[in-house]
């Protein structure tokens, strides 16, 4: 389990830099809230993208999450680990890709087989972790300790 969760926490590394991984943030028209088209609209948009682009049909909304730094809104749905990027201020579909850094998030945290295996897992890692670096720390420490201590 820790080789899988070193080697996941790696991609996640880089999922903002790898565009497999994650989908680039694109850049929408405007910053200006007040000048944003409704959600719902986004929302009704953005389903209807999902189905021309990829066949899926009313798949579920997941979150609606807007940046209004870029301009955009990113809809991302349940099912499937679709993401699709409108316009904030035109509703237009700027992009509609995969997640690929949420399955492997899943997969990371442990979270992909069930809610309870995630908790006992990452408690079992992070108290693994704890205990090797505390351990790692004495065998490095005390016969330092020692040799200071025989060479007065």
């Amino acid at each position: 389990m820790l080789i899988i969760s070193s080697a996941t926490g790696l991609l996640l590394g880089w999922k903002k830099n790898v565009d497999l991984l994650q989908p680039a943030t694109q850049d929408g028209s405007t910053q200006n809230l007040a000048a944003w088209v409704t959600l719902a609209s986004m929302a009704t948009t953005a389903t209807a993208a999902l189905d021309s682009a990829a066949g899926i049909k009313n798949s579920p909304i997941d979150r609606l999450e807007a940046r209004p730094d870029k301009g955009i809104v990113k809809v991302l749905f349940k099912e499937g680990y679709w993401e699709v990027q409108l316009d904030g201020g035109t509703g237009k579909v700027l992009s509609v890709a995969r997640r690929h850094s949420d399955w492997i998030e899943q997969i990371h945290d442990g979270s992909i087989i069930s809610d309870l295996f995630k908790l006992i897992t990452m408690n079992v890692l992070g108290l693994g972790l704890l205990i090797l670096t505390i351990t790692g720390f004495t065998l490095w420490f005390y016969p330092k300790k020692i040799r200071q201590l025989k060479d007065k």
